[in-house]
């Protein structure tokens, strides 16, 4: 049971990092600043109140499933996510708040876009992290077979 809901936890978390990335992108490339302004009301409302608790699941779930587990795979997944959770904590969720308010004034000046970009990289960042986690998760369940060394 603990192994399924981290794997909930962490496609949950995988998959809001996503949308939120690629909803930012188009709407900033083809939306209305009334468009960007109610996507990131969405973001911070209720996509924090998801993906926060879901990174923390995925991180925590994680970390009981390894206690019992060593290994070179193990080992980089616990190394890598405090970079993810720090990354969500410390960069993307200042951010995400800042440029809701920002929207919602209708102050899209370079400051706006320069956080935009700034959230951009840690959301990028975060994708890249996660994605890894994934992949070494799954190394370890059997579902990805490692490819032999050459």
């Amino acid at each position: 049971m603990p192994g399924r809901a981290h794997l909930i936890a962490a496609m949950l978390a995988l998959m809001c990092l996503v949308t939120f990335f690629l909803s930012s992108v188009l709407t900033e490339l083809f939306g209305s600043h009334a468009a960007v302004a109610r996507l990131k009301a969405l973001i911070v409302t209720p996509g924090l109140w998801i993906m926060v608790p879901a990174i923390a699941a995925a991180g925590g779930s994680g970390m009981f499933l390894g206690r019992s587990r060593r290994g070179r795979l193990v080992d980089a997944k616990a190394r890598r996510m405090p970079f993810i959770a720090a990354n969500g904590l410390l960069v993307l969720v200042p951010c995400a708040i800042v440029l809701n308010r920002w929207a919602t004034a209708g102050s899209f000046d370079t400051a706006f876009y320069a956080v935009q970009g700034i959230e951009l990289i840690a959301g990028a960042t975060n994708f890249v992290l996660m994605g890894l986690n994934m992949r070494d998760g799954l190394r370890l369940t059997g579902r990805l077979r490692m490819k032999p060394r050459d």
